[in-house]
Order: structure tokens, then C-alpha cells, then sequence
């Protein structure tokens, strides 16, 4: 065979191979078994693993996240519509830091579970739908949290390894029971285990004790909901988990030319644990508030970004001891149900506030001491600080 022959038959089993590709395409798409066309011209980014896709910058951002009001791609929002919130128990122990997964969260309670060291439940639902984010160290649950999530419509998926079992008002465990979480969407990493959950005794590159080394992953968690409880976003008889719930209202960023060039507030939530002082300064450009943890920078340990917020939102709360005869009565209680004093701090100023909260599954309301209206928060990530009630915060 001389050249042109060869060079005809390579032209020739090309034309083949692409004849071949179209008609295999074209009858999987009849199918319903291959790629949509949105799939095709997607403008996403494939990751390596542990990642899902990475947003194209030029992709509109209209889509309105009902957790915090921030601004999605459509992509994100289908992905985030076929799921319910994950709320997750995440220790802020000094050995924890830095965590992992704080900086794709949308909402973030902040209060103390025991011996002044305070602990966070953070909402993964918008923010954490482009990629599978990392999250821990995972620790046990409190009470007040679960008044927290239980904000986030029906049955939001609570995440958590143990917690507080002691007979009496802090009984968590038995609390989750009793709100018929147990086996639906109480996500335990005692009855959970492994894959789903996993000991990382390396990932600060130095020993730490066992209960700081718990983490799981956004996607782990989803997917064994999905699979094992047949939850996502609606449940076994086909009701969403957001039927009753009713979002924060939202406002747009103030202007440039009216924000304050600098602005910030700090506090320590008991007196001489100045490890979990918190401080957030105002940074005028993003408008946003960003975190200190103890004087330092508070960073997310997977992507070293530090910790923001767009509101950060002061709830004043009434802290006792349990008194469940725990060793040393480390289990608290705070009175998060009722009425009290607030601040909400967004755009560099200062709102003082009335914080509203009916019973369990009513969402806490904000209402503003001036005007007597409920608080329009800006579009983006919500931190509230549960503080005991007559505790200073320093501004500036």
C-alpha cells in the first residue's frame, strides 16, 4: 500500500469514527440516556475528586438563595432544589481551628456548649452546592442548637456525633427522639459510621485528641440521606422541607459613598476565656465583617480563607446550668424561645434590635427598636452570636 493509500484509508476511518460518535449520541439522547444539551455546552469546570464544578465567572448569578438571599447561578440552584439544608455541629475548640467548611456555609449560630468554649451549627444549602465541601472537626449535640435548625422547614438534616444525654431539659439526644428526628433526618455518626464519617488524626500536620479529628463531607451526607433515609428535598410522602419555612426579607448592599471607612465590634462570651474572644472588622470595600478567633485571623483550613459575614446578628440570651448532674455541669441551657435584646450590625453601622422567638420551629424575628419593623438583612452569609445577657460588645 503506497502513502496515498494510507493517508485515504486514515481520511476514511476518521469520517467513520465521527459518523459513529454522532449516531451513538444522537440515539442515546432518544434514549434519554446521554448528556442534555445544557450538559453539553455546560460552563462548568470539571474538578479532581472531591470537587464537583468550579462556576464560570460570566454565568448570571440570578438565582436567590432562600437561606441568606445571596445571589446563584441557576446550576447552583438546581442542584441546591433537589436537597434539604444540612445543619452541622462544628467545635471550635483552640485544637480544632483551623476548621474546614465554615467559609461555604450560608448561616452560622455561634454559642458556648461547655466550660466557655463555644461551638457552631452552620447551614450548608447554596453556598455549598457547587462542590462537595469537607466539614469538621464534628462534635455533639446541645439543645438551643436544635431549637436553632429546627428553624430550617421540616426535618432538616442535622448532623452531629452524640451529644448531651443526661435526664433532664439538656437532653439532646432524648430531645431529638422526641421530635421524631431519630432514624429520619438526625444524621448521628454513632448510628452513621463509616464511609460517611471518618477519624482524620493528620489534618493539622500535629497530634490532637480523638474528638477533634470527626469529618464528613457535604456530598458523603447527601448522598446517604438520599440513599438510606429517602429524603432529599422532599420526604417519603413527597412534602418539601420548605413548605412552611419563611425566609428572612433581604436588601440590597448600601452604597459605596455611604459606608463607614472602618467599623468594628468584639466581645469574650465568659470572662477570662480570651481564647474565644471574637472580633469582626468592617472591611468597606466587600461591605462585609471578617473574624478573629482569639486576635487571629479566622480561617477556613481548605481553601486558607478567612471567615466572613455580611450581617453579624447579637442575640442576648439567658445562659444557666442544666444542673443534670453531669460532671462539673457542663451542660447549659440558654432561653432562645420567648423575647430579648438584639443587634444587628450590616453596611459598617449598628441596628439595635428586638430578637422574637414563638417556640421550637418558629423562625427567630428581628425587629428593629426604631421603626418597629422586622430587620432586612443583606444578601449574604448570616453569623449569629448567642451571648448571655449582659454581655458587653466593644465597637468602634
Amino acid at each position: 500500500m503506497d502513502i496515498m493509500d494510507k493517508k485515504k484509508l486514515l481520511k476514511l476511518g476518521t469520517a467513520l469514527y465521527l459518523l459513529a460518535s454522532v449516531l451513538s449520541f444522537g440515539a442515546l439522547k432518544v434514549l434519554g440516556l446521554g448528556p442534555t444539551t445544557d450538559q453539553i455546552i455546560s460552563p462548568t469546570v470539571i474538578t479532581p475528586a472531591g470537587s464537583k464544578f468550579k462556576i464560570d465567572p460570566s454565568i448570571p448569578r440570578d438565582q436567590t438563595c432562600p437561606l441568606n438571599g445571596d445571589k446563584f447561578t441557576k446550576m447552583e440552584k438546581d442542584t441546591w432544589a433537589t436537597r434539604r439544608p444540612l445543619a452541622v455541629m462544628i467545635e471550635n475548640h483552640m485544637d480544632s481551628r483551623p476548621q474546614s467548611g465554615l467559609s461555604h456555609s450560608d448561616v452560622v449560630y455561634e454559642a458556648v456548649a461547655e466550660g466557655g468554649i463555644t461551638r457552631f451549627l452552620a447551614l450548608f444549602y447554596c453556598q455549598a452546592a457547587a462542590e462537595d465541601v469537607e466539614l469538621g472537626p464534628i462534635r455533639s449535640a446541645r439543645t438551643y442548637f436544635i431549637d436553632f435548625a429546627s428553624e430550617y422547614g421540616d426535618k432538616p438534616l442535622y448532623v452531629h456525633v452524640g451529644g448531651a444525654n443526661s435526664p433532664g431539659p439538656a437532653n439532646a439526644l432524648g430531645q431529638l427522639d422526641d421530635y421524631d428526628w431519630v432514624g429520619v433526618n438526625d444524621i448521628n455518626q454513632f448510628s452513621v459510621g463509616f464511609p460517611t464519617f471518618w477519624r482524620d488524626y493528620d489534618r493539622l500536620g500535629h497530634e490532637v485528641a480523638t474528638e477533634h479529628t470527626m469529618y464528613s463531607t457535604t456530598e458523603k451526607l447527601w448522598a446517604y440521606v438520599g440513599k438510606n433515609r429517602e429524603l432529599t428535598n422532599v420526604d417519603k410522602k413527597g412534602v418539601a422541607w420548605d413548605t412552611k419555612f419563611i425566609p428572612y426579607e433581604f436588601k440590597d448592599d448600601a452604597k459605596v459613598e455611604t459606608r463607614p471607612e472602618t467599623a468594628s465590634l468584639g466581645f469574650i462570651f465568659w470572662k477570662g476565656y480570651s481564647d474565644y474572644a471574637v472580633q469582626w472588622n468592617y472591611d468597606k470595600k466587600t461591605n462585609s465583617y471578617l473574624r478573629l478567633n482569639a486576635n487571629q485571623p479566622h480561617m477556613d483550613k481548605d481553601n486558607n480563607t478567612q471567615l466572613s459575614a455580611k450581617n453579624v446578628v447579637v442575640l442576648f440570651m439567658a445562659e444557666q446550668n442544666a444542673n443534670d448532674g453531669y460532671e462539673n455541669n457542663v451542660h447549659l441551657l440558654y432561653k432562645d424561645k420567648g423575647t430579648g435584646s438584639a443587634k444587628v450590625y450590616q453596611d459598617g453601622k449598628k441596628i439595635s434590635a428586638t430578637w422574637q422567638k414563638k417556640d421550637r420551629i418558629s423562625r427567630l424575628k428581628l425587629i428593629d427598636s426604631n421603626t418597629g419593623g422586622e430587620v432586612k438583612l443583606n444578601r449574604g452569609r448570616i453569623w449569629f452570636e448567642v451571648l448571655p445577657s449582659g454581655t458587653k460588645v466593644n465597637e468602634s
